[in-house]
């Protein structure tokens, strides 16, 4: 009885042991900064190499699409500050000047501009009621 009840201990550490290394190793994959442009330049992340999220508003008339149509590059910016993206991928639909974005990469220091893998735009958050919900 001994042994059974010692071969369950061990597998049940084991089983436990894994569970949490992949919590751990998941976590850590997917958790990553989140700034404003102004919070990314004051941070030491922009010449760690390490990946971030930055959000910010595309600067009008600074959009240049490649050539496939499978990236782009652009300024995001902020009230003070702007940063240089170049972005390799699909394109959004709802990419354009004058939009509030969230992308994700890393800044190439030697570049002077932030390789972005993600782009994301924000759908404009209004609420306009209908006017017959006014009415009721």
């Amino acid at each position: 009885m001994k042994k059974n009840s010692k071969k369950f201990l061990i597998a049940a550490l084991v089983i436990i042991g894994s569970i949490g290394y992949l919590m751990y190793a998941g976590i850590k994959e997917t958790s990553v900064y989140y700034l404003t442009v102004t919070e990314a330049k004051a941070s030491s992340v922009m010449k760690s190499g390490e990946d971030f999220r930055m959000e910010g508003h595309v600067e009008a008339g600074t959009i240049s699409l490649a050539d496939d149509n499978l990236g782009a590059r652009f300024h995001i910016k902020d009230d003070s500050n702007f940063i240089p993206v170049a972005y390799r991928g699909t394109i959004p639909d709802m990419f354009s000047d004058d939009i509030d974005v969230v992308v994700q990469g890393y800044y190439d220091v030697k570049g002077g501009v932030f390789r972005a893998h993600t782009l994301l735009t924000s759908c404009p958050s209004k609420y306009e009621a209908s006017e017959q919900e006014d009415k009721s």
